[in-house]
């Protein structure tokens, strides 16, 4: 079985420093910085990590990949310079060794920026709606969502209830995407 990282994007700190890691996630964010330097954002389910691109060969690569196309990289975990307290990981960053492309985003501009989609046309949000769910924002609804649900289930199994779900092949959902019947025989 191929292992697609050995940490989430959340996951790496200072303890971690000088360890080869494997992340994967979207390409959030390139800033190039001059010809052998620039910064990338990876993002996951879990959080957001930054590597730092020191080698003529790898930004040349990145810069072939949009935004929000899925990627692995390989590297080293190094103490950052300048730490930011405002990330969770903050205190550290990957030093590649390899990147790859993993799912290459299709479009050149996305119809909407991840991060402001809440601003972003009702349509659009729907029409491209598995790009909606990674606005943190969304992410941390349907997270309080599931979270409801289980704690009133719970809740509701310790006072004697019973939970009987009949043989239904269909629920509607909000979105108001189209139903379909399906026949049970």
């Amino acid at each position: 079985m191929m292992q697609n990282r050995t940490h989430t994007c959340n996951e790496l700190r200072l303890e971690h420093v000088g360890q080869k890691v494997k992340i994967s996630g979207w390409m959030e964010n390139v800033r190039m910085v001059g010809s052998n330097f620039a910064f990338v954002v990876v993002r996951d389910f879990y959080g957001t990590t930054q590597v730092v691109i020191e080698n003529e060969d790898l930004i040349a690569q990145v810069k072939g990949i949009n935004k929000e196309s899925t990627i692995s990289v390989e590297g080293t975990v190094r103490a950052r310079s300048n730490p930011n307290p405002k990330q969770d990981t903050g205190e550290i960053e990957i030093v590649p060794e390899k990147i790859e492309v993993l799912g290459r985003c299709r479009y050149n501009e996305l119809p909407f920026e991840i991060n402001r989609s809440r601003e972003a046309d009702e349509l659009q949000r729907l029409k491209y709606r598995y790009l909606d769910l990674r606005n943190p924002a969304v992410k941390k609804n349907i997270i309080l969502r599931c979270n409801v649900v289980a704690a009133i289930r719970k809740a509701m199994m310790e006072h004697g209830f019973l939970e009987i779900t009949t043989p239904i092949l269909t629920a509607s959902s909000p979105e108001a995407a189209p139903d379909y019947l399906v026949h049970a025989r």
